[in-house]
């Protein structure tokens, strides 16, 4: 099959059965994840009615998936990616059905609030150790998809499908919960990782590109070694770590929603879906005309553009103001997500991309959960509106930093 330069035809890889099946199931996989992670927060805020706890939810999925990720790179280059990622989507079916078995009637009279709570924390530990392998076995999948000369494209589609499903997930968590409560909520995320699981069965399988038998720590260590060799990679990864961590204000918006804009459910759905539908908007715009100059540059604005609109939002005391820059602050995102992501595909040997998944891994998923620590405990120790003011005024102080330490990042074009 011939196909038309992507910049030309920024839709060409959409001409393939095997990537849309691909797309299908890793949409409808992504569309549970965040109705799954948009009722945990409103439910855990609503048992403990503790901003730490919040906090907590994001450290007990961080440190298994930090623990693992390494060792998860390394398997995913060994194995089979198809039957890798079939086998967690059936983990991540058990784990919804754990929630769906803890948050029932029989549980709640039984046991008390915190004890309920640590049990959505242990839960959520097994959702970080299954999202250790299944997330960068997603990203390394696509090469395996799609042909090389239309692998921007690709990523780019797969950026904002990823996106397009977790606003959707968020927004519908918010009026599942209240319009059919938390407890059925989970019986439509288990339904949905079974879908996801028919569309990735209809995929080939894939050739594995590491002996089955090499060291586990050498090869982990090469991956950390092209990582770190790779200026462009490591630089982006960084920055982007950083500025999530610090801005993660979207960890308290149960806590903004509930006691400081006094809005309902759905209006918590569509504020958490907000940084959502402006990266959807905004990778959607760079998918159509992609950044032909100086991405390097505008990767620097971006982020020290997120962290503006981060302190807008803890500053806002209505409603619209705080949705707008939480939109604003996607948009942005939008930019660093497209940038990242083909730089990642571009220059990753495949018989590299599952360790080096990993890694981005651990540098940028993994740094979701961090800042939603970091915001639980410096909410905590400075009180909610203090504790996001200085995460954006961190992420901008980031930016500048980086901005001087890092010229070879600042001047990278592709």
């Amino acid at each position: 099959m011939s196909f038309s330069h992507p910049k030309k035809n920024p839709y060409a890889p959409l001409q393939i059965p095997e990537f849309r099946s691909f797309l299908t199931g890793r949409f409808i996989f992504i569309l549970g994840l965040r109705m799954t992670s948009t009722v945990i927060g409103w439910w855990i805020y609503l048992v403990t009615n503790s901003p730490l706890a919040l906090g907590l939810v994001g450290l007990s999925e961080v440190v298994p998936a930090l623990s693992l990720a390494l060792y998860a790179g390394h398997h995913i280059d060994k194995t089979e990616k198809r039957g890798l990622m079939l086998r967690c989507l059936i983990y991540s079916l058990i784990c919804s059905f754990l929630f769906f078995i803890i948050s029932g009637n029989v549980v709640k009279a039984r046991l008390d609030s915190w004890t309920i709570a640590f049990l959505i924390f242990a839960v959520v530990g097994l959702t970080g150790a299954i999202r250790a392998f299944l997330g960068p076995n997603f990203s390394a999948m696509i090469s395996q998809v799609v042909p090389k000369e239309i692998l921007p494209a690709a990523a780019a589609i797969s950026s904002a499908t990823w996106l397009i499903g977790s606003i959707c997930g968020h927004a519908i968590g918010g009026f599942m919960i209240a319009f059919v409560g938390i407890h059925y909520t989970f019986l439509f995320v288990m339904a949905l990782t079974a879908t996801a699981y028919f569309f990735i069965l209809k995929l080939k399988p894939k050739p594995v590109f590491l002996n089955a038998g090499a060291n586990p720590w050498k090869s982990v260590k090469e991956g950390l070694k092209y990582v770190y060799s790779s200026k462009e990679i490591f630089g982006a990864i960084t920055l982007d770590l950083f500025a999530v961590l610090f801005g993660g204000a979207a960890a308290l918006v149960p806590v903004f929603a509930k006691d400081i804009l006094f809005i309902s459910a759905i209006g918590f759905g569509w504020l958490n879906a907000a940084t959502d539908i402006g990266s959807i908007i905004m990778v959607t715009a760079l998918t159509i005309r992609p950044l032909k100059r100086n991405q390097g540059r505008i990767l620097f604005y971006a982020v020290a553009g997120f962290g503006a609109c981060i302190l807008l939002f803890a500053l806002s005391k209505v409603f619209w103001l705080s949705f707008l820059a939480l939109l604003l602050s996607g948009c942005l995102d939008g930019v660093s997500v497209i940038v990242r992501s083909t730089i990642l595909q571009l220059k990753t040997p495949d018989e590299l991309r599952g360790r080096v998944m990993s890694v981005n891994s651990m540098f940028i998923n993994s740094s979701n959960e961090l800042g939603q620590f970091e915001s639980g405990v410096m909410a905590r120790l400075m009180g909610t509106v203090p504790s996001v003011i200085f995460g954006g005024c961190m992420t901008i102080g980031v930016a500048i930093v980086t901005w001087f330490k890092a010229p070879s990042l600042r001047k990278m074009e592709y």
